[in-house]
């Protein structure tokens, strides 16, 4: 048997079930990029094809069909014995550096980590909030919450929710400035936005039933943290544009009121939270038991 043979083998199995590249590196808590190469390298050492790939989805050939039914009883013995010793090993123990935003630190990611502080007391959690991203790496973080949808091929990723971007008033100022009911009439309104270079920023919608729409907007006041752009909104210094997880409070407690709310904005914040951590053959405990905790806890909504 070649060396290390037996990971190439698992790995097509997983892809088999995932039909995916990017799902099969997100079971496997490995990066895409390892995977595609595993399977290429599987492929030149069994001299036939094994995956037919297309761009939405994965197929396995019939070769590796008939390995895939042999191999994946006796993998599925070994992953249930491995567990059974893992799981009767002693308290984990150590400790996680994780970066994550600032305001989905505070509103979401806190609470749920103060829940696995408790059933893992001997674990201790380091968290920087920032809306800066920092690099992993060179800064000795083990896990990162992103609010992007372009995570590194070479990072083992997981999307933990989806988000979206909303235009969100306080009553007191819809009420004096009046309610916009298309993009372009936020052009007669104070905008609050987050600044992205010097230029002043166009905001783009789309519609089921009208054509896109692009509007450059004006502001008395911007700022680069979605908690002070709400606090900012709250107080009536105008219309802001904010991801779901910042707002949802605020609206729900009648401090903000939705406005425009059949139109998708589009391009301005990602869609999706995802966690992420650095590819490594060996991971700490500590780091894989909180990175499994928020992928279940966060699926649990």
């Amino acid at each position: 048997m070649t060396p290390n043979l037996w990971t190439h083998l698992h790995w097509l199995t997983v892809l088999e079930e995932q039909q995916s590249f990017t799902r099969a590196a997100e079971r496997l808590e490995v990066s895409k990029s390892a995977v595609s190469l595993k399977i290429k390298e599987l492929e030149e050492l069994a001299g036939v094809a094994l995956v037919q790939r297309t761009t939405r989805n994965v197929r396995l050939t019939d070769a590796a069909k008939e390995l895939v039914r042999e191999l994946k009883q006796p993998f599925a013995n070994i992953e249930q014995s491995f567990r059974t010793i893992r799981d009767s090993d002693g308290p984990v123990s150590g400790v996680v550096r994780v970066t994550a935003p600032v305001a989905f630190s505070r509103q979401h990611l806190v609470p749920k980590i103060s829940e696995f502080l408790k059933l893992y007391p001997e674990i201790r959690v380091q968290l920087v909030a920032t809306d800066q991203i920092v690099s992993l790496a060179s800064d000795g973080f083990d896990l990162a919450i992103r609010h992007s949808d372009s995570i590194p091929e070479t990072a083992v990723a997981s999307v933990l929710c989806n988000t979206r971007s909303l235009l969100v008033a306080s009553p007191n100022y819809l009420s004096k400035r009046g309610i916009p009911l298309t993009p372009r009439q936020l052009e007669e309104h104070h905008c609050i936005y987050y600044p992205r270079g010097t230029q002043e920023p166009v905001w783009t919608f789309n519609h089921d039933s009208h054509a896109s729409e692009s509007v450059q907007v004006l502001g008395i006041f911007a700022a680069n943290n979605s908690e002070v752009m709400r606090d900012a909104a709250i107080n009536h210094l105008g219309i802001a544009m904010l991801p779901d997880f910042s707002v949802q409070q605020a609206i729900n407690q009648g401090l903000l009121f939705e406005v425009l709310p059949d139109w998708h904005i589009q391009n301005e914040f990602a869609d999706t939270i995802s966690i992420v951590r650095p590819y490594a053959e060996k991971v700490p405990r500590p780091v894989l038991e909180l990175y499994r905790w928020l992928k279940n806890k966060f699926s649990e909504h």
